[in-house]
């Protein structure tokens, strides 16, 4: 079998996977995530090894497994010394946004954009969070051998290797995207020393075995080899099928995104896609995000005082259009797709006749609109194959399927693997880098076997979709204009 991590924010989910690619038992192990200060999010690795450790024991006879591949979170700095040691307890993850200021110094502009991808707030990326260390505290980054992300780190304990993969590279706000390595100038730019990067490796290249008292703390058998893996974007594409020229997903949890699979980058200076190099030789991962998809479903709830089950009911009942009330999602802020960041969300048209199921349906279509104009701004750079996977939970109901069908105005299929995108994207990089599989077809073999939940356009609740489409995209011009004055 093959031992997958899906290596999140919140936690680390362990799955086994037979020979067929079937996930036969699974275990999550959660984590804290602490918060010292303004725009400061860490966490402890050793919290990540502990849940390893929990989540690989919760599953039982371990015994019969041979390779293990890892999906991780990005943009994450763990600093190890010369011996391995960790040089500080707490380490920023993706989210942590302390490096504005090293960001703006080292000039992220559109040119460094277009050369690396990296369309998040740039102060997110890994490189200014080392140059934030490197002003701040400098008595134990002088000490760095070696900067690993986070799965890097996991494998780092499993083998004792010090390496990463393209994909988790691709992060790092020093990588070109064309030559597929770190861009000697970028590094130079920002004052570090290219030896602290890790080196580079295929996501399938066997970084070693798993040492033999690591093997005995997990349970497992004498021999097993660990893959570099991947970044979790990339993980997750190659497990929703999107690894070949067109093919696309929608990720539709708490926040949402669009992502296509293709030979070149989409780059855009405009509405800038954030890029990861895929998991999959000569594939990139271009995404689109909106930052308030199923939270803004979870608030509406909360401030209603219903289920999500009579949500659906109440939504299914209204009808299509929602009598002509619109919602804007950007409860939590603006994204690129938008004028400004500082938009924030809206009912509009809202009258004496609008009921509370006027108001889910209003607040499912409104997040259906946010993410049409991602998948029609990476449209016009890279055509998507249909249909459209759906993954995450916002996949679930046939209600939100038939919406995301009308409003795209193109076919959706929900993905039968669910939950496990990811996790199923790191077992395939085990088994192709260890020879369990020939290629990356078993993902579509897979996909296969589940129920297809092919869900076309209705021709008439298309039409209404995109009249409403573009009455969304007027009134989100202007909610952007009027925030953008202040």
């Amino acid at each position: 079998m093959i031992l997958a991590y899906d290596f999140g924010t919140g936690g680390i989910k362990a799955a086994l996977f037979d020979e067929h690619g079937v996930c036969v038992r699974d275990a999550f192990s959660g984590y804290e995530t602490l918060y010292p200060g303004s725009g400061l999010h860490e966490q402890r690795p050793e919290d990540w090894w502990q849940a390893v450790v929990a989540s690989t024991r919760a599953l039982g006879d371990v015994s019969v497994v041979t390779a293990i591949g890892i999906s991780g979170h990005s943009l994450g700095v763990v600093p190890i010394d010369a011996s391995g040691r960790l040089l500080r307890d707490q380490v920023p993850i993706w989210s942590d946004s302390r490096a504005g200021a090293e960001a703006d110094m080292f000039g992220a502009d559109e040119a460094w954009y277009l050369k690396t991808g990296c369309g998040f707030p740039p102060g997110l990326y890994s490189v200014f969070k080392l140059m934030w260390f490197s002003a701040h505290e400098p008595a134990w980054f002088n000490r760095v051998d070696r900067i690993l992300g986070t799965k890097d780190w996991i494998n780092f304990r499993l083998t004792g290797v010090r390496a990463t993969d393209n994909s988790y590279a691709s992060g790092s706000g020093v990588y070109d995207l064309v030559d597929r390595k770190y861009d000697p100038d970028l590094v130079a730019r920002s004052g570090l020393a290219e030896s602290i990067l890790p080196e580079i490796v295929p996501a399938t290249q066997v970084l070693g075995e798993v040492l033999p008292e690591v093997a005995r703390e997990l349970g497992l058998p004498p021999g097993v080899k660990v893959v570099a893996g991947g970044v979790d974007n990339s993980c997750m594409a190659l497990g929703a099928g999107a690894y070949r020229e067109g093919r696309a997903y929608a990720s539709l949890g708490s926040s949402a995104w669009i992502a296509v699979s293709s030979e070149q980058p989409i780059l855009d200076s405009v509405t800038r896609p954030y890029i990861f190099d895929h998991v999959v030789p000569g594939q990139y991962a271009s995404a689109l995000a909106i930052f308030s998809a199923g939270t803004s479903h979870t608030w509406l709830r909360d401030v209603l005082g219903l289920d999500y089950a009579e949500m659906d009911r109440l939504a299914a009942e209204a009808g299509a259009g929602a009598h002509g009330l619109l919602f804007n999602p950007s409860l939590a802020g603006g994204s690129s797709l938008d004028v400004s960041p500082e938009m924030r969300g809206a009912f509009v048209n809202l009258d004496l006749r609008h009921t509370r199921g006027d108001m889910a349906r209003a607040v499912m279509e409104g997040v259906a609109f946010g993410l049409r104009t991602a998948l029609v701004e990476l449209a016009k750079k890279a055509p998507l194959a249909e249909p459209l996977v759906l993954v995450g939970g916002g996949a679930k109901a046939p209600l939100w399927r038939q919406i995301y069908a009308d409003v795209f105005g193109m076919s959706v299929r929900r993905s039968p693997i669910g939950q496990q995108c990811a996790a199923l994207g790191a077992a395939a990089l085990a088994g192709v880098g260890t020879g369990i599989w020939s290629d990356f077809g078993i993902i579509d073999q897979v996909s296969s076997r589940g129920a297809s939940d092919l869900t076309r356009p209705d021709e008439e609740g298309a039409e209404m979709m995109a009249r409403a489409y573009s009455r969304y995209r007027e009134v989100t011009r202007l909610l952007g204009e009027w925030s953008s004055r202040g």
